[in-house]
């Protein structure tokens, strides 16, 4: 029995010496990648890519907010989502000022993923702030991409590729005349959206190259139609800017400007041929911008005598579905040309849209093919709010 004993305990012996000391590398590796993904507090409101698409879109809506809670320099400024405004996880109790006084407002925050947990921690963050609607769409900006969603740069990104040469094709869709002329990024080519399939030439061979389309901001929509149109021509490095040139300006300054060509002096018209509504007669006093009503007296019109005028909405048609002046009617700015000869010509004609850029370009085409019309545009930036009232700002 006794040698039993010793036999059984020397086999103890035996085997505990030659069992590991530890786990395995790959066993260590994987309890490792466990820990980590469990480190992630999930949200508890979890949105997938078509509810964010409802929202990421120019003109930006009303009444949400994207957040991109990855760092700025990184991630964001190469990459993001349209309309996204960067709030850092690491910088957010220093970055609060920039969510909307509004704690009702959607907010809607993403990173860099499913094993991201910078959209899921400040979206806590700012639930425990007093947001009543904070959502994380977990999939974050690769699954956006993935999708064939169209991606976004910072102004800041644009500068740092100005600075380095690299390789691109920085593009200003909005109207030469008006608004590329009269100051635009450094470098960039102007082709008008209205004019994209005329100058379509102007755009590289080489499909690869990248291309940045930009315009008037995040009211404005001529930089995404141009965008969708280069992808569709099948450019495969495709992206938008949409803080646009005021972005630019308001970071860098202005850019440079094109000269404008020498006007010919005008032949004095016979007195009989002025034009049958006076100005100053009427209320319609011009703004700074050739062919521009002021603001001013435009909101006068508009309350005391709105009947004098006809409002022409050159916007796209969910714009306008999402809020207009009374009484307006909808010619989006792509189909103006074809509809000139339906213009009514028995009252001034006021063009408007959201910035400016698309108003002007309707009163230029109608001077240029009606120039019977007495006409107006409206540059300033508009927003129709969701409760019936609109601010008017006007551009200076």
């Amino acid at each position: 029995m006794k040698r039993f004993l010793l036999s059984a305990l020397a086999l103890a012996m035996a085997v505990g010496c030659s069992a590991p000391t530890k786990a395995p590398p790959v066993v260590e590796k994987a309890a490792a990648v466990a820990v980590a993904e469990s480190a992630i507090v999930k949200f508890h409101t979890i949105v997938d890519t078509a509810f964010v698409a409802k929202y990421a879109v120019l003109p930006k809506p009303q009444g949400v907010m994207i957040i991109d809670s990855r760092p700025a320099g990184r991630k964001f400024d190469p990459g993001h989502i349209p309309t996204a405004v960067n709030i850092p996880d690491s910088a957010f109790d220093k970055m609060v000022d920039k969510l909307p006084a509004d704690k009702s407002t959607l907010l809607i925050y993403y990173c860099d993923g499913e094993k991201c947990a910078l959209s899921h921690n400040s979206a806590y963050k700012a639930e425990k702030l007093g947001y009543t609607n904070v959502k994380v769409y977990s999939a974050g900006y690769p699954d956006w991409m993935a999708k064939g969603h169209m991606g976004a740069v910072s102004v800041a990104f644009i500068k740092k590729q100005i600075d380095e040469k690299a390789p691109m094709v920085l593009v200003d869709s909005r109207p030469k005349d008006r608004k590329y002329d009269k100051g635009h990024i450094p470098g960039a080519i102007s082709i008008p959206d209205s004019a994209f399939d005329k100058m379509v030439d102007k755009l590289p061979a080489d499909k690869s190259i990248p291309l940045y389309f930009y315009c008037e901001g995040m009211s404005c929509v001529l930089s995404s139609h141009s965008a969708d149109k280069a992808v569709a021509l099948g450019y495969k490095a495709v992206k938008v800017v949409p803080e646009g040139y005021p972005g630019w300006v308001a970071a860098y300054g202005a850019g440079p400007t094109v000269a404008a060509a020498p006007v010919a002096a005008p032949v004095a018209a016979p007195a009989a041929s002025a034009p049958a509504v006076a100005p100053a007669a009427t209320g319609f006093v011009a703004g700074k911008e050739p062919g521009s009503l002021q603001v001013s007296a435009f909101e006068k019109l508009l309350a005391t005598a709105p009947d004098s005028m006809r409002l022409i909405d050159v916007r796209d048609p969910h714009e306008f579905a999402a809020g207009t002046f009374k009484g307006a009617i909808n010619v989006p700015i792509n189909t103006l040309e074809k509809r000139m000869d339906t213009l009514p010509a028995d009252k001034p004609i006021v063009f408007f849209c959201g910035a400016g850029g698309r108003g002007g370009e309707g009163h230029d085409m109608a001077k240029l093919l009606r120039s019977e019309l007495k006409t107006w545009f409206l540059n300033a930036d508009i927003e129709f709010n969701k409760d019936g009232s609109v601010k008017i700002v006007e551009k200076k």
